[in-house]
């Protein structure tokens, strides 16, 4: 018997952007893939070609951006199905970049399966226009929040959105050693605190940088004063790195303090929170991370989906990240951890939920890879 030939997938999100978050949520799919259609071949738009090739194996990967029309139509029109997501992709300017691989697929009757989108802000008229449009021709719209929803039937979209959640939830952890954060210059035996920060960026650009470094340093400042506790800066991405040391030059007790600068993979850093006494965060991906491994959590909410995650968990989330929130912020930090056993229980109690829900989504799409390319056995010559 041949190896059987199953359908060709293709996989568009903000891929090979060196972001941690978008790289375990790709992950988090292939594993979901494989172990449903090992038969699937996959091609993954990669928005650096080399750095997907070396961190998945196993796929074909392909560059998109600045790819004119007639190569990248070839390219999606070889297609059984194209997988739009996860990850927030679509909003303002930017989602007309993506849209447009989607609007090629569309013309050449390849099925579209959005993933656990996330969405908004959407205002600009020509992106809500192409959401509208290719959205509504797709097979399934699913979300990975509420405001994401919301986002998409602003824009105009009229089809059913099932709301389901980050793929990121199923991903397994890969042993983070003691060796790895001797290497980073962590001690040993210390209270270890993460932090997470991010570039303001064009999802979000309401950010006030001066402002939030500063906020941040107060928390920093404080975790050491009152907790004796050793900071860890965890960058989600390249550019976190130099955002994590200006908030370290606000902080007097920055000597307490160190940023991760090695160039780790999304499972290592979900297996280095294990260690972790305590998580505060901006990042998304940092904190549903930090809630696969039970460590309490309290986010700072910069965007919807962070504010819509710290709800789903019912941990404490604050109404944005700015200099006149510091004293409630403080209180917050020393509530989470005076009551960390009752936070631990809530996060370990509400997780497999949203799990199971993210796990639903791979099960959706693979229900519809069956309806799209139907399991075969193709039988070679008799032995």
């Amino acid at each position: 018997m041949s190896k059987p030939r199953g359908p060709t997938v293709g996989l568009l999100g903000s891929y090979g952007g060196r972001n941690v978050g978008d790289e375990a949520i790709l992950t988090s799919i292939l594993s979901s893939i494989r172990r449903g259609r090992p038969d699937a071949s996959t091609v993954v738009f990669s928005r650096c070609p080399e750095h997907t090739r070396i961190h998945h194996e196993g796929v074909d990967v392909v560059g998109w951006e600045g790819v004119s029309r007639e190569p990248a139509s070839q390219i999606v029109g070889r297609l059984d199905v194209l997988v739009l997501g996860g990850g927030g992709i679509l909003y303002d300017t930017e989602a007309r970049r993506y849209l447009r691989l989607v609007r090629l697929a569309q013309e050449q009757n390849v099925p579209v399966f959005t993933y656990a989108l996330g969405a908004g802000p959407l205002t600009d008229r020509l992106d809500c226009m192409m959401v509208r449009e290719t959205l509504t021709a797709a097979t399934t719209i699913t979300v990975r929040d509420e405001e994401s929803r919301l986002a998409l039937e602003e824009a105009g979209v009229m089809s059913a959105i099932m709301v389901t959640a980050d793929p990121a939830l199923l991903l397994e952890q890969e042993e983070f050693g003691h060796d790895l954060l001797r290497a980073e210059g962590v001690p040993e035996g210390e209270l270890l605190v993460g932090m997470s920060v991010r570039e303001p960026g064009r999802a979000a650009e309401h950010l006030d940088s001066q402002g939030y470094h500063e906020l941040l340093a107060h928390v920093g400042d404080f975790l050491v004063r009152r907790l004796d506790a050793y900071v860890i800066f965890v960058p989600m991405e390249r550019d976190d790195i130099r955002h994590s040391h200006a908030v370290l030059s606000h902080m007097s007790a920055a000597d307490r303090c160190r940023v991760l600068h090695g160039n780790y993979r999304p499972r290592q850093i979900l297996g280095l929170v294990r260690h972790l006494d305590l998580v505060v965060g901006m990042r998304l991906h940092f904190l549903i991370f930090a809630a696969l491994q039970g460590v309490p959590l309290l986010p700072l909410p910069y965007a919807g989906k962070v504010f819509d995650f710290a709800q789903q968990l019912g941990a404490p989330a604050l109404s944005g990240v700015v200099r006149e929130a510091a004293g409630p912020l403080l209180a917050e930090v020393d509530r989470v951890w005076d009551e960390r056993p009752a936070h631990t229980e809530r996060i370990n109690a509400r997780t497999p939920a949203l799990r199971a829900r993210a796990a639903a989504t791979a099960e959706h799409f693979l229900s519809q890879l069956e309806l799209i390319s139907p399991r075969t056995t193709v039988w070679g010559p008799a032995a």
